[in-house]
Formats: C-alpha cells, structure tokens, sequence
C-alpha cells in the first residue's frame, strides 16, 4: 500500500466546492472530483484540491472544508460518461474535467466558513491550508500572490494547458487573479 501523499508548505492548492455527501463518497471510493469546462479555474494543474462542504451536507458537516486530496492528473470528459445514472441530466453532454485524485485526507481541525458561505474556486497553499481556522485565512496577500502566480503560470505552461503569451509574467491583483480561478456565485 502506498503512503500517503504529504501536504507540503509550497504546496499549490485549489479550492472547490464539493457539492453534496455523494460527491465525497465519488471522490473517497472512485478517486475523482468533476469540475464543468464552463466554470473551471483557468488552471487546473495543482497539488491538491481542498474540498468546501455546502448547505447540502448534514448541519455538523456544513459550510467547512473537511477534506482534501493530492491531484493525481485530468482529462476532459463528459458528465454523462462521468454519471452515467444520469443519463436525463440537462447537462449530460457537457464537457467537463474529470480530476484523477490520490487518498481523501481528513483535516485534523476542519477549516470553517465564518461569514463566507458562497465560494467556487480559489488558489491558496499548504502551508495556509495547515494554518488556517476560517476561510479568510486561505487566500494569499501582498508578494506571496506574485509567487503563487508565478508558481500557477509555470505549471499551467509546462502542463501545456495554456500557451505563454495566454498568461501573463507579472503579478496579477487580487480581482484578476480571482478571474483566473473562476470565482463566481454559481455552484454546480
């Protein structure tokens, strides 16, 4: 058996809503995590996922992030192909990305909503994930968003998921940056 995966301080990780216990069972017994192309951050190419429970959960379990998981690797599918139980979904035939993920990690001291309760996608780091008490804790300030940045931008290039000029090499403010991870008050 292979040894779980540590969250390291450099460590890039995503943020994202899992929207429902089924989803966590999904990505606990499957090993993936669905995202649609249509409402995916811009880059995908991550250490880990940190997955934020919604009003969906049970009262205990809501509004908090419990779990995460290294990222193992992507592709593009659809969701019918992803659900297939779901064959009448509206949304069967639209692509989305399918997130390969190592072992479910329980946090030791879940991190919780506080006044943010509507989030999708946003970067932050292992070392504020292992630090943090309250979302407001995880995104990342002042010039640790130019090495974040930069640290997205190297791998979005070398996992060719964007071209250079798509990307820019200078640190990027707060609201793009928030562009870039797709954040925005839709939930899947």
């Amino acid at each position: 058996m292979r040894a779980a995966q540590q969250l390291r301080d450099q460590d890039l990780v995503l943020v994202c809503v899992i929207p429902s216990p089924r989803d966590v069972d999904i990505a606990r017994l499957l090993g993936w995590y669905r995202i649609p192309l249509r409402s995916a951050p811009k880059v995908i190419s991550v250490d880990w996922l940190a997955f934020y429970q919604t009003a969906a959960f049970p009262e205990a379990e809501r509004w908090q992030i419990r779990w995460i998981a290294p990222l193992l690797g992507h592709e593009l599918t659809t969701r019918g192909e992803l659900l297939q139980d779901q064959a009448d979904h509206p949304r069967s035939h639209e692509e989305y990305f399918k997130l390969q993920l190592g072992p479910l990690q329980e946090l030791e001291n879940p991190i919780l909503a506080g006044n943010w309760k509507r989030v999708t996608f946003f970067y932050t780091t292992g070392e504020r994930i292992r630090a943090a008490r309250e979302l407001t804790d995880l995104p990342v300030h002042d010039e640790e968003r130019q090495v974040l940045w930069q640290s997205l931008r190297e791998r979005a290039l070398r996992s060719q998921e964007y071209r250079a000029e798509a990307l820019p090499d200078f640190p990027l403010d707060a609201a793009i940056l928030q562009l870039l991870a797709g954040i925005n008050d839709q939930e899947d």
